[in-house]
């Protein structure tokens, strides 16, 4: 695997012409595996054989991952991550209740509100400059970090900082000592996060998951409690900012489906569908066990091996999404069906905060685009840096022009 990471897709079709599965070397010359058709990681991602506790995971058990390893907070942590069976669902019941459609429903004015807000910012800063604004800065990522950063309490002293510790702990082209460093700073400043609202609890997640944790039968311990802020805060926005990002510069190079969404004939959800199932948020995300030998797509897996599962890959398979499976396409037969793509996973650790993610992207893409109806790219797509990891799958900027 290129550290570096980069646009999987080339990459991708090349693998997938040989087959649904391929071996690989994680950093440090650590055995996994890719999967990356379609039906082999829908399978996969529920296979009863196949589970997430780092107790599955050989090369670790047998102490041959280094602890500045980039990926492994994702083998480590601990929480709804990597939990299996019963633990996983008493974690995933503290939180559920909060991402249900009718929750998240609420949320749609505070969205709104929000996004209203950060449009107004675009408008001044291109104003004061050439009619160019930062995108991914100024509007794709504060709006997830901002809501999901409401939902659990955290103060907005904390966000710009939450973001960048994110974006280290899942980089896998750092150093092993900066990724130690991300790690630590990371819990430090959850332990904060919870800290303060142990002290001033309110209407928020954290507030209620500290309730459980400190109730009598312990429900949730120190480190669950610390896991699961991590994977919300992280997942909570990361991936709703690849979202955002790559939506627009896929509506910015084809004009032609944008035009579709503008006359009515399809809507905002079909966009971000079709921009979930043809350029992933997610490349490649680590990991999950065989439990005892398996075989996937007709290849024999070994107990313990770390496999990833290739969202990027899958979202363009052939096999499943037709010979065009490269083209993006808001009208795509069967748009409407979310289980058409698995780029918010599936079986039960199908993503909780897909319904939030889903709204955010909407409004967030139907109100840009209203508002600024010229808006394109100020530089080509191609030119645009890309993050320096193969977990996540977008661009480190996104400068656009507001104006023709």
């Amino acid at each position: 695997m290129d550290p570096g990471g980069g646009c999987p897709h080339a990459a991708n079709a090349r693998l997938l012409a040989r087959g649904a599965t391929t071996d690989v070397l994680l950093p440090d010359d650590i055995p996994g595996v890719l999967v990356l058709g379609h039906e082999a990681l829908k399978e996969c991602l529920s296979h009863p054989d196949v589970g997430k506790g780092a107790e599955h995971f050989t090369a670790l058990r047998e102490g041959r991952i280094p602890g500045g390893w980039p990926l492994r907070t994702f083998a480590t942590v601990s929480g709804m991550l990597t939990a299996d069976g019963d633990e996983h669902r008493r974690l995933r019941a503290l939180v559920g209740k909060a991402f249900t459609a009718r929750r998240v429903a609420e949320l749609r004015p505070r969205i709104e509100a929000v996004t209203a807000e950060l449009l107004d910012g675009l408008a001044r800063t291109a104003a004061a400059g050439d009619g160019v604004a930062e995108l991914r800065d100024g509007f794709a990522l504060p709006l997830p970090m901002g809501v999901i950063c409401e939902l659990f309490g955290v103060d907005e002293e904390y966000r710009d900082r939450l973001h960048h510790l994110s974006h280290r702990v899942v980089s896998t082209s750092i150093s092993p000592e900066e990724a130690v460093a991300a790690n630590r700073e990371m819990v430090q400043v959850l332990a904060t996060v919870a800290a303060v609202r142990a002290e001033r609890p309110g209407d928020d997640l954290t507030s209620a998951l500290i309730a459980a944790r400190d109730d009598d039968d312990g429900r949730l311990s120190e480190q669950e409690l610390i896991g699961t802020l991590l994977l919300f805060i992280v997942a909570g926005h990361e991936t709703t900012l690849n979202l955002i990002t790559n939506a627009v510069r896929a509506l910015c190079a084809h004009r032609d489906q944008l035009e579709l969404v503008r006359s009515g004939r399809v809507g905002w959800a079909d966009v971000v569908e079709e921009t979930l199932r043809w350029d992933s948020p997610v490349s490649y995300f680590p990991f999950r066990y065989p439990v005892r030998d398996i075989t996937l797509a007709g290849t024999v897996i070994p107990r313990g091996t770390p496999m990833l599962a290739g969202y990027s890959a899958a979202g363009r398979d052939p096999a499943a999404h037709g010979p065009d499976a490269d083209r993006f396409d808001v009208t795509r037969p069967g748009r409407a069906d979310a289980t058409r793509h698995l780029s918010l996973g599936h079986g039960a650790h199908y993503c909780l905060g897909a319904p939030l993610a889903r709204l955010e992207a909407s409004v967030a893409l139907e109100r840009l685009f209203t508002r600024f109806p010229g808006l394109d790219l100020a530089v080509p797509d191609a030119e645009l840096p890309r993050h320096g990891t193969f977990v996540g799958n977008s661009v480190e900027r996104l400068p656009v022009r507001l104006t023709p």
